[in-house]
């Protein structure tokens, strides 16, 4: 069966790479076991869809066949083993989005924080740290960003809260909230805020997916460790940065 359940990092890693393979499952009716399927289909509500067709044979799907696998009509009768890439470039992204907006109505209804959605002036900023950090733009990203906007509440949601970014923000701006939950809430309550600050990798991508109704703002130079494309042509906000 084509199923993607083997090691492949966190939970938005996980999402592009369910969803890309969702969309072949669909096409061509197959059966496929998904990692994270309890949160991602059933808390976060992004529909992964399961068809009924196993074989006997695997080929492998890359960036390089997932286009022709998605947009022909080929004969497809072997299982799909995803797990050789991540589909991050523009052109499987900007697909995704748009499945994910065609989605939007059980997104929103599995969503705690739907009453925020078009009903609150607040911004989010989502700071990717510990891993990253040596790729991270720099807190003079964020410092721009906020000062762009007109706000009542600010959000941070990040991987190390104890971070000199962190800590810095926070002593310019009192005020800050910091949004300690789940990755999966986390993901949910940043994607209802007005204005959302992203910075690089998967998981701010997905926020910004989500975030139907939202000025989302990126920082708009090669992150060296992801593939830009996560955020360019998806109608976010770019941000010139050093």
């Amino acid at each position: 069966m084509s199923k993607t359940t083997t090691k492949n990092g966190r939970l938005c890693n996980q999402i592009i790479r369910n969803l890309s393979l969702s969309l072949l499952a669909k096409k061509y009716d197959l059966y496929v076991e998904y990692s994270n399927y309890e949160d991602i289909n059933n808390n976060l509500g992004i529909n992964l869809h399961v068809g009924n067709k196993k074989y006997e044979k695997t080929n492998k799907i890359t960036n390089t066949n997932y286009i022709k696998h998605l947009n022909e009509n080929l004969k497809v009768d072997y299982n799909l083993n995803m797990m050789n890439d991540y589909f991050q470039t523009e052109e499987i992204t900007n697909i995704l989005q748009k499945h994910l907006k065609e989605q939007m109505k059980n997104i929103i209804d599995k969503n705690p924080y739907k009453d925020r959605y078009n009903n609150n002036n607040d911004v989010f900023l989502h700071i990717r740290l510990n891993d990253t950090k040596r790729w991270n733009v720099g807190i003079d990203y964020y410092i721009h960003c906020i000062k762009l906007l007109q706000y009542n509440n600010i959000y941070i949601g990040t991987d190390n809260f104890n971070d000199n970014i962190i800590i810095k923000l926070k002593t310019l701006y009192p005020n800050i909230i910091f949004f300690k939950e789940d990755p999966i809430k986390t993901i949910q309550f940043a994607s209802t805020c007005k204005n959302i600050i992203l910075s690089h990798g998967s998981f701010s991508a997905l926020i910004g997916y989500l975030g139907f109704f939202s000025n989302v703002y990126f920082p708009n130079k090669n992150p060296l460790w992801c593939p830009l494309g996560l955020f360019t042509n998806k109608g976010f906000i770019p941000i010139a940065v050093s």
